[in-house]
């Protein structure tokens, strides 16, 4: 059955499989939803990072399974959505058309089909969905464009894409004390500098970004990779990027729920689910130029969204690139991993004329940037 946006029709299948079809790679996702229409947590969005839940199942990147049978009382709706995975056209615009076809996952046969008409700047949207009525199962047609993304649907869910943990006293990070003439260098101020070219970084050392005898830099590129699993499953890394006042403040995360931050001042190539090939997994590029006078530090992480410690991972690099040339300026190695799913990488913060860059390589718990948020803010106290 050829369904209208809008139109619905019953299943009669104890099992489905959704899966859409357009002409450049889309990445299919669901969420789970109870009758007041949110998600009970951020365990019921099901996505190519977590492609597992009760009942509902990623099996392809365009394609979802839905059982029936295991899906829990309490889920009253399961919504189906598609992005475009960046690697194609920018907007569903310019994407081309797209159907979605639901098909009984034991026979093969055909249930009902759908054709979104009418999308332009969107780069997700809602393609239908399956929900519960008198004993039985439905399908809806939707084909609601979000111009926001998958981030934007997942936020109307009650998904929590980027949220602002509100601090207490006790959550209140003290200033780290005054440096006596027996201290180190002081965490955060450069002990090298890039007059001689490339700089390899240890642990907690900082070079200035400011080359003497040439101009600033405008824009870096920091390049983050790994090896896959050396045995088990794979590994899927995440890299992001935390920006922060300096009062160590968050004012926004990018990752690959979220792309991009001011205005494109910072942007995401997306999300790398492998480790696979050599060079870089994922890049953030970061225009220094462009960011807004508040931002004073941009603190990298890697997480392991699926759970895999990092003693599980080969070797993961970070390095700061010069966007405009290409010229590698500074590279940091992990060379062993600990059995945790986060990584404090590395730190940019702002100086009186130019940039700093500190290698951190601390590992902290966290399958997500969310979660590194609050411990981060030592390092940006402990800089200034």
């Amino acid at each position: 059955m050829e369904l209208t946006k809008g139109a619905n029709t019953p299943i009669r299948a104890s099992e489905v499989r959704v899966t859409v079809t357009a002409a450049t790679p889309v990445d299919i996702a669901a969420l789970l939803l109870t009758t007041a229409g949110k998600v009970r947590s951020d365990s019921d969005f099901v996505f190519y990072n977590q492609p597992v839940a009760p009942g509902v199942e990623v099996v392809t990147p365009d394609a979802i399974r839905v059982a029936f049978g295991s899906v829990p009382l309490d889920i009253e709706k399961i919504v189906l959505t598609t992005s475009l995975d960046g690697t194609g056209p920018t907007d569903w615009g310019q994407a081309g058309p797209i159907r979605i076809a639901v098909t009984d996952a034991v026979t093969d046969a055909l249930l009902a089909t759908f054709s979104p008409t009418g999308l332009g700047p969107e780069t997700a949207l809602i393609a239908c969905e399956i929900y519960r009525r008198d004993g039985g199962w439905k399908v809806r047609a939707v084909g609601q464009g979000y111009a926001q993304g998958l981030a934007g649907i997942a936020g109307d869910f009650g998904i929590t894409v980027d949220d602002e943990p509100t601090p207490s006293a006790a959550q209140q990070l003290p200033t780290p004390p005054p440096a006596t003439p027996a201290d180190p260098p002081q965490f955060g101020r450069p002990t090298v500098d890039l007059s001689k070219g490339h700089v390899t970084l240890r642990k907690n050392e900082t070079v200035s970004l400011t080359k003497q005898g040439a101009p600033p830099l405008t824009r870096v590129r920091m390049g983050l990779g790994w090896d896959p699993a050396t045995h088990g499953s794979r590994v899927d890394l995440d890299a992001s990027v935390i920006a922060y006042d300096d009062r160590a403040k968050k004012l926004t995360n990018v990752w690959f729920l979220r792309r991009e931050a001011f205005d494109g001042a910072i942007t995401h190539s997306g999300d790398n689910l492998t480790g696979e090939g050599d060079g870089d997994d994922e890049v953030i590029t970061v225009d220094l130029t462009a960011l807004p006078p508040q931002v004073h530090a941009l603190l990298f992480t890697v997480n392991s969204f699926a759970g895999h410690k990092f003693d599980q991972v080969g070797r993961a690099h970070c390095r700061l690139l010069d966007e405009h040339t290409g010229t590698e300026l500074v590279r940091f190695e992990l060379s062993k991993g600990e059995p945790t799913t986060g990584v404090f990488l590395a730190m940019l913060t702002r100086a009186a004329h130019g940039w700093n860059m500190t290698a951190l390589g601390e590992y902290s718990k966290g399958a997500t940037v969310r979660k590194m948020v609050d411990p981060g803010k030592q390092f940006v106290l402990s800089s200034r």
